[in-house]
């Protein structure tokens, strides 16, 4: 699989990381995902070539970490695991330390490859807590229990707030897909200025660019959340849908493929996090990065997206 060099890290990252939200119970996901089916999916990414694997504390309370640690056994050195510490942490080395150990324990690993700052949630409101934060995460960073350091859903404004510590971090983990598209314009420019690259998360739109619309699929909250499946932006997919299922049977392959080689045809794109619970599709969206587009399919795609954002602005 495709892959790039991350400055900081010894091994290269690929082109699409294994998303381990699904793989443990969570608000979002519910616990549908039992543990042999963690199991078999994680082996399965492994299997098809991803080599990168991102997860959380607050994935499941530490149980994705647990659940890829297992899968992954003596492989689990030769990945990149990219986990991240929840903004409630109180702002002190020590508690930071406490909880980058957890990490390590359920990872059974002495380090992680990335470390991100999930949220600039209320508690990093102010500039003096943003740049306190920026002092922790360095200091993780330099201990060697952190390779890098990184952040996640981090907009414009929290950005500023950092100062000239936002060029510590290596990437920004954000959603983006063809059609949610809101970290361009400023944003990319700020994070291209400092050198982060987009992990970007949801390329499929949470399923939907794979028509995972029945009763079934819609039940579960991180989709009943997602503005995408509501209306009045849901029946305004429709035609991207159908433009991606065409480009799709042109290259014999799904309109999911379609939409994460797009994502990674875009500026600033390090990786698309890809996440599921069933190793068939896992298995099918690893052939995502190798897929090529012609000019007029992303010509096609660049289309659709723009008649999607007039629609709905």
């Amino acid at each position: 699989m495709d892959s790039i060099q991350v400055k900081g890290l010894d091994k290269p990252w690929t082109r699409i990381t294994f998303g381990c939200w699904q793989i443990a119970p969570s608000g979002g996901w519910g616990d549908a995902c039992t543990p042999e089916e963690a199991d078999r999916v994680v082996k399965k990414a492994y299997e098809g070539g991803i080599r990168a694997f991102d997860t959380a504390e607050g994935y499941g309370d530490g149980e994705s970490e647990r659940r890829l640690a297992r899968a992954l056994g003596a492989r689990r050195d030769d990945v990149l695991i990219i986990s991240k510490i929840w903004p409630d942490a109180e702002l002190t080395l020590s508690a930071y330390r406490q909880r980058l150990d957890n990490t390590l324990k359920a990872l059974n690993r002495d380090y992680v490859d990335v470390y991100l700052m999930h949220w600039p949630a209320d508690e990093l409101s102010s500039a003096d807590n943003s740049k306190k934060m920026v002092e922790l995460m360095v200091a993780l960073r330099e201990s060697g229990k952190a390779k890098t350091i990184g952040l996640s859903n981090f907009r414009v404004a929290d950005l500023k707030r950092l100062g000239p510590g936002a060029g510590e971090f290596v990437v920004n983990q954000v959603p983006y897909n063809l059609l949610q598209r809101e970290y361009e314009g400023e944003i990319l420019k700020l994070c291209q200025a400092e050198g982060m690259g987009y992990m970007a998360y949801s390329p499929t739109g949470r399923g939907l660019f794979g028509a995972r619309i029945d009763d079934a699929a819609r039940r579960f909250p991180t989709r009943q959340q997602y503005y995408l499946y509501q209306e009045p932006y849901f029946s305004k997919t429709e035609e991207t849908r159908g433009v991606l299922a065409e480009i799709a049977a042109e290259l014999n392959t799904s309109p999911i493929n379609v939409s994460v080689a797009w994502v990674l045809r875009q500026p600033n794109i390090t990786t698309a996090v890809v996440g599921s619970r069933k190793a068939p599709q896992i298995e099918e969206i690893s052939k995502a990065a190798s897929l090529s587009l012609t000019p007029d399919q992303l010509r096609r795609l660049n289309e659709v997206s723009e008649r999607f954002q007039r629609a709905v602005s």
